[in-house]
């Protein structure tokens, strides 16, 4: 899942080069534009595993929303802030750095999960 402050054109991306492989989708396509994100953390949750790549740190700072993702089988890679206000071709470059990583870790933690996907690192830290 690409959340709502990230293009839609990157999950697009992302779906046609790993189709077969991983389901992308960008959160408006599944809720619609400005859905609360208590809201699609519990309806995802709901569903199952999901991976959510996202370009809100709020989700990790506000006290509420960390709490819901926190208790989640969500796994959140969020982009740094100097990632998140770089360019999209940028953003892809991190991203296709690190994805089996990604894929890697996603695979071996619990739900609740938070990294963060750095500017220039092949380290992922986690939040």
């Amino acid at each position: 899942m690409v959340d709502e402050n990230l293009p839609m054109a990157m999950a697009k991306a992302l779906a046609a080069l790993f189709a077969g492989k991983h389901e992308v989708v960008h959160l408006r396509e599944k809720f619609g534009p400005a859905v609360k994100d208590t809201e699609w953390i519990g309806a995802l949750n709901a569903e199952g595993h999901w991976v959510i790549i996202s370009g809100d740190r709020r989700i990790a700072k506000n006290k509420a929303e960390q709490q819901a993702f926190k208790s989640s089988k969500l796994v959140g890679f969020f982009l740094a802030s100097g990632l998140q206000k770089a360019k999209l071709t940028k953003q892809m470059e991190r991203l296709m750095a690190l994805w089996e990583t990604i894929e890697t870790q996603a695979d071996l933690v619990g739900g609740g999960a938070m990294f963060e996907i750095p500017m220039k690192s092949s380290k992922l830290n986690q939040i």
